[in-house]
């Protein structure tokens, strides 16, 4: 368990306690994302979703008021993005899953590669996150790579998870490509094992890749009303800006 975890997100004032709790209990749990990409929808006219290339994904990503009023949210700091955004796909940086095939690819976490904002229901400790990234290769190469993955074990620190994922109808909203997620991971041992649940809605328009997950623990019902509308603001912030 990496212990410098925590510590950052007190000392960053970040009211994110959901995301807290999956750091420090959850650290080394990964998984790669299986999945199919779902032809996209397009507008009237038929033309394609477009490109925001040349953009800093900081001017593309939502506004904190863009989150149901529930859910307090901010823009995670650079230096904090790192941490927060491997555990949306159980994937900490320095796991081993199995099979390896399954590892996710590499990501930049810097502000060039990748922009977050997270808005937490403390209530029910869960939290939506909004997660841009810059990349070059389309959503359905992700989907290619990952369609295998359902059932994967990741390994960090002598900690071992295990991690099921299957996809869902993908969202109907104008981008390139889109797809959808439903993940589950699992650790701890038969006495106290803690069980992370995920969804997670995906677009890509143009080099941008933007992605929207609900996650909580134990057996909170996803909040699937307030993830369409989070994500569908952050998919129409990407064409409008």
């Amino acid at each position: 368990m990496r212990s410098g975890r925590t510590s950052v997100w007190t000392v960053l004032g970040v009211p994110v306690a959901l995301i807290v709790a999956a750091s420090s209990i959850l650290a080394g749990c990964s998984s790669a994302v299986p999945g199919t990409a779902k032809p996209s929808a397009t507008s009237a006219s038929g033309s394609g979703a477009g490109s925001p290339s040349g953009k800093e994904l900081s001017t593309l990503l939502v506004d904190p008021a863009d989150f149901p009023a529930r859910y307090e949210a901010i823009v995670l700091p650079a230096r904090a993005v790192a941490m927060a955004a491997p555990d949306l796909t159980g994937v900490s940086q320095s796991a081993v899953v199995d099979p390896a095939d399954c590892a996710p690819p590499e990501q930049d976490y810097g502000p060039m590669g990748t922009v977050m904002a997270v808005g937490t229901d403390n209530a029910s400790r869960s939290t939506i996150s909004v997660e841009l990234t810059r990349t070059d290769a389309p959503l359905a190469e992700l989907a290619k790579q990952v369609e295998e993955c359902g059932e994967v074990t990741v390994t960090d620190n002598g900690a071992e998870s295990a991690v099921t994922t299957e996809t869902t109808p993908a969202p109907p909203i104008r981008a390139d490509d889109t797809l959808a997620l439903r993940r589950t991971v699992k650790s701890g041992n038969e006495g106290a094992t803690v069980t992370q649940s995920m969804v997670t809605l995906m677009a890509q328009v143009g080099d941008v890749r933007i992605s929207a997950t609900f996650m909580s623990f134990g057996d909170t019902k996803a909040d699937t009303v307030a993830l369409d509308e989070v994500f569908t603001a952050a998919v129409q912030k990407v064409h409008n800006s």
